[in-house]
């Protein structure tokens, strides 16, 4: 039996929610899909076993935090000396 969780979560605006996403898809594993809805990232984690579910879950949920605080910094143009 395949455990599924999905999670979302709200941001101020599309296209930061579209940041956020980006940031997130090249971690996915092939049991996880990451999509945009409105101003809201969308993850569907799909794993064999609730441990399995529970661990992917929980990096899953670091690397979102991580992707979140980042995205919500100013951004700076970039120089080259």
């Amino acid at each position: 039996m395949t455990r599924r969780a999905e999670i979302r979560t709200t941001h101020d605006s599309p296209a930061l929610a579209e940041r956020i996403a980006r940031s997130l898809r090249p971690d996915n594993t092939s049991e996880m899909t990451t999509h945009v809805d409105g101003d809201a990232v969308v993850t569907t984690i799909e794993r064999d076993s609730t441990s399995g579910l529970q661990s992917t879950v929980d990096d899953y949920v670091v690397n979102l935090r991580v992707a979140a605080q980042l995205a919500n910094q100013p951004t700076q143009p970039t120089t080259h000396e």
